[in-house]
């Protein structure tokens, strides 16, 4: 039995992704057994996209001050005084 794997576009939220890869991988684990060397890969993908996800999660959004600053250096309001 052949299985195409076919990639997700990377403009798909992560967590759909995510979502994809876990029914992918039961559905895998379903029809060709949890030891399966594809339902392990399978899996693999599922951790990897959730490793993904919780790294995403952990950068710090910008404020709207930062924001703005990065597209307005020169305002007023983002200077930068040194003593």
């Amino acid at each position: 039995m052949n299985i195409l794997l076919l990639p997700l576009r990377m403009t798909t939220p992560i967590e759909d992704r995510i979502q994809s890869a876990i029914d992918e991988a039961r559905a895998l684990s379903d029809s060709l057994g949890s030891t399966s060397p594809e339902s392990a890969a399978a899996w693999d993908v599922v951790e990897e996209l959730q490793a993904e996800a919780g790294h995403k999660k952990q950068a710090p959004a910008k404020s709207s001050l930062q924001t703005y600053c990065d597209a307005n250096p020169e305002a007023d309001e983002c200077r930068i005084y040194e003593d």
